[in-house]
């Protein structure tokens, strides 16, 4: 069986072994919650987080300061179009005609 590895962390002059949980590892692995530069890739790494579970919809909304719109706009566009439906620059191609004549 496999343990996760140790890690070192001092408070004062005690050291103390904290071990790293699957679920952390995993969040460290996405975008910094203070991500202001949403690039496709960093969105799609996101909706992949929810959608496995790591993080659930309203703790990806809060950590990210998204709106539930917004949030739920990547995941229709990545499911539509791909990764490049979440290209910010091409927006407007990937919209629904309706939308886009508001």
């Amino acid at each position: 069986m496999s343990q996760s590895p140790a890690y070192f962390a001092s408070h004062g002059e005690q050291v103390k072994i904290v071990r790293l949980t699957d679920r952390q590892k995993e969040l460290d692995k996405l975008p910094a919650p203070e991500t202001r530069r949403w690039v496709m890739r960093r969105k799609a790494q996101v909706v992949a987080a929810v959608r496995s579970g790591i993080l659930t919809f309203e703790e990806a909304c809060q950590r990210y300061s998204l709106s539930e719109e917004e949030f739920k706009s990547w995941m229709v566009l990545l499911d539509r179009h791909g990764l490049r439906g979440l290209r910010a620059t091409r927006v407007q191609e990937y919209r629904p005609a309706e939308d886009r004549a508001r």
